[in-house]
């Protein structure tokens, strides 16, 4: 298969004479779209927070509080129904627990661990926010919709039909003027543009069956990545152009995608086999395939701050996996509530959240 060094790229990651998406924060580096991640680079909001990772518990109601230090569970909150992912908001100030079918979201405030009065928000399977921090945008699995609201008081600004199955996972272009997300119930991607809140683009991932998942673009933002848990691997595409996708194979089930401190590798999280691939950035090949002992399933995660420990959900285990970012050999395996998702390291270094379990530019 064609890796990502024979795609027709596009342009470089925008300079600081480009048109960027009013009012976000323009990238620390001109070719990486990361630079503001490095080891420890906290911000001043979150610097005085504790270091936790918060699980939540799709079956179980629950979001189990992990202290790294100890990888033991040290509290467990009960939230809304079927809590899919921990999303640290624009501002870093909050966690929003995506309880999705309880129809809510569930605050958590970081500083202290307390929990606040849930918000009413339907069908909120996962959560962005615009690269400004105007809006907060709910990924609608059920309602077919990416819902704009106000990212502050989760008002709704503008529902927008998705025309497709199952919007899950996103990621933004470097200079925020648009969007990328994936359909993983009917296969296709589409492309939206960020200020006018329209789909601008869709397409179908070319192959039968296709369950795509988690969206990540390179440091440079010319090539996108997305996982696809049916064709067991990556998809690679220019999405300036909208290219036809590319199939890098990983491994069964391939689901979450997870940048290192460094920016130097993708780590992708193979579900359906226990493991863990690492891709290299420069050469757009992968270099390492790390086990887990026993077997697992790896999911949804982070990257400690420090870069030296991947955090990943076993969804079907009822554990989560520590594994070091040096030679991917398992640290902790620590057991939780049932059906563990998009779970959230936090803090983690950057300026600002995109959403998700934390994309941090």
């Amino acid at each position: 298969m064609a890796t990502a060094k024979a795609l027709a790229l596009g342009p470089a990651l925008p300079g600081s004479g480009d048109s960027y998406l009013q009012g976000m924060p323009p990238p620390l580096s001109p070719t990486d779209v990361y630079a503001a991640d490095r080891p420890n680079a906290l911000s001043p909001v979150v610097r005085g927070f504790p270091s936790r990772v918060y699980v939540p518990n799709t079956l179980s109601d629950t979001v189990s509080v992990i202290d790294p230090a100890t990888y033991r569970v040290i509290r467990t909150l009960q939230v809304g129904h079927q809590p899919q992912h921990v999303v640290p908001s624009w501002d870093l100030r909050t966690l929003w627990v995506n309880n999705d079918l309880g129809n809510s979201l569930t605050p958590i405030n970081p500083a202290t661990g307390a929990q606040g009065a849930p918000v009413d928000v339907h069908d909120p399977y996962n959560l962005y926010f615009t690269p400004n921090g105007k809006y907060a945008i709910v990924m609608a699995s059920n309602d077919h919709a990416l819902v704009f609201r106000d990212a502050h008081t989760m008002k709704v600004v503008k529902s927008v039909p998705a025309g497709c199955a199952g919007v899950n996972h996103a990621d933004f272009s470097p200079n925020g003027e648009y969007f990328i997300v994936s359909c993983e119930f009917s296969g296709d991607l589409l492309k939206v543009d960020t200020a006018k809140m329209e789909v601008v683009a869709r397409q179908k991932i070319p192959f039968d069956g296709s369950m795509p998942q988690d969206v990540k673009i390179s440091p440079d933002g010319k090539v996108w990545y997305v996982a696809d848990m049916m064709a067991n691997g990556v998809w690679e595409l220019n999405g300036d152009t909208f290219s036809t996708p590319v199939l890098l194979k990983t491994g069964a089930g391939a689901h979450g995608l997870y940048v290192s401190r460094d920016s130097a590798s993708l780590y992708i999280s193979n579900r359906g086999e226990g493991s863990v691939s690492v891709l290299d950035f420069a050469t757009g090949k992968l270099v390492h395939k790390w086990q887990i002992p026993g077997g697992g399933s790896p999911d949804m995660g982070g990257v400690s701050a420090d870069g030296k420990v991947l955090w990943l959900s076993g969804r079907y285990d009822s554990e989560v996996y520590a594994m070091s970012t040096a030679d991917g050999h398992l640290i902790a395996r620590i057991p939780v509530g049932d059906g563990p998702h998009g779970l959230a390291v936090y803090p983690q270094p950057g300026r600002y959240s995109l959403g998700h379990t934390g994309i941090f530019r």
